[in-house]
């Protein structure tokens, strides 16, 4: 399975319906782009999954999983 980077980007759809997305990609490259309206509940989920990361990153934990 190919690791997969995902990217997000916050950007305004210009007058004539166009957006720009400078991506670290060289050029001819296939991508697969996801576009969701922005909205605050969706932020306020993002931020809760960032935030509960923290949670897995502790010395007892590496400790338990490391010997299992």
């Amino acid at each position: 399975m190919m690791q997969q980077t995902a990217l997000k980007y916050d950007v305004q759809v210009s007058e004539d319906g166009h957006i720009e997305l400078p991506v670290p990609f060289p050029a001819g490259s296939h991508l697969i782009v996801f576009i969701l309206p922005a909205d605050d509940a969706f932020d306020d989920l993002f931020a809760a999954s960032e935030s509960s990361l923290d949670f897995w990153n502790n010395a007892w934990d590496d400790e338990d999983w490391n010997d299992a």
